[in-house]
């Protein structure tokens, strides 16, 4: 059984990160609600630490093994409650969880079929079971700090802005990280107007800090 991973991030996917521990790469399925706050995981040495849950697949060529990773405990323990409503199964569960669980948990807990209709792949019928099977049970998940403060930022509109986007990109940065050093670079020096000058600005900033 694993139980918990700590590895090299190597890829992120739309619904599934890559990490490398040792000369191993494993394919672990995470919800978007958690995707989105991996580097609260981060360890000191760079690595990402997830809390796992495994399961076999069952097929008819035979099983094979699933990961689905999480922040921390608690929120393994709400995927293991959530799956446990009739025709949720673990890949549903992953693709459902794309908010917050505090705010799932929230509307579990109010009956707020509105809100449970807006996850992917939950219908009406689906909500009421949900309802049904769940509330009162998860009032504990409401206290989940996973709530992940929205920073504002000026949007990536000029061609040389993209291009320049485009190249941190492929220098393996994150989206949202190399919209930030764009950004804070066209704060700094007001006068860009090319990719050479915008990543020159960038690169200086990186030496300082």
């Amino acid at each position: 059984m694993i139980v918990e991973i700590k590895g090299e991030l190597i890829e992120c996917k739309e619904l599934s990160v890559i990490l490398r521990d040792g000369g191993l790469s494993y394919e672990i399925l995470v919800p978007k609600s958690v995707l989105d706050r991996l580097e609260e995981n981060r360890l000191s040495d760079g690595r990402i630490k997830l809390v796992t849950y495994y399961y076999l697949q069952m097929t008819p060529a035979g099983g094979y093994p699933i990961l689905v990773g999480f922040i921390n405990e608690v929120e393994r323990d709400f995927f293991l409650e959530f799956i446990k409503v009739s025709g949720i199964g673990p890949k549903a569960a992953v693709r459902a969880l794309d908010k917050p669980i505090s705010m799932i948990s929230q509307a579990i807990d109010n009956g707020d079929l509105s809100f449970l209709k807006t996850l992917p792949g939950i219908g009406a019928q689906r909500a009421k079971e949900i309802v049904a099977k769940l509330q009162g049970k998860v009032g504990k998940f409401v206290l989940i700090q996973d709530k992940i403060e929205v920073k504002k930022t000026a949007p990536i509109s000029a061609d040389w802005q993209k291009e320049a986007l485009d190249v941190l990109l492929q220098l393996q940065y994150k989206r949202a990280e190399a919209e930030n050093m764009i950004n804070n670079a066209l704060e700094r020096s007001k006068d860009i107007s090319s990719t050479e000058k915008l990543l020159n600005e960038i690169y200086k900033q990186k030496v300082q800090i």
